[in-house]
């Protein structure tokens, strides 16, 4: 399932997650914390995968289209848990 969300809103939900939280998604999911990181705007593909994360220049620092959503209903499912 893809979605598209600016690259603030995205960010904004990464920073509001607490300490730990890109292991503990990386460990629900079974895949490299990198990989995670990656997912909301890292860069760091030497240990991290890419994870379908697609930007178009826009205003709010553009559109992000994201091809699997299950890092980010992770993310949310922490943040409403807070």
């Amino acid at each position: 399932m893809t979605k598209t969300i600016t690259f603030n809103e995205l960010r904004k939900i990464k920073d509001s997650l607490p300490t730990g939280s890109m292991q503990r998604i990386a460990d629900e999911l079974g895949i490299d914390a990198d990989t995670v990181r990656n997912y909301f705007g890292g860069q760091n593909y030497k240990d991290g995968d890419s994870c379908g994360f697609h930007i178009e220049p826009g205003p709010d620092g553009g559109l992000v289209v994201l091809d699997d959503t299950a890092i980010l209903e992770a993310a949310q499912r922490i943040l409403a848990a807070q």
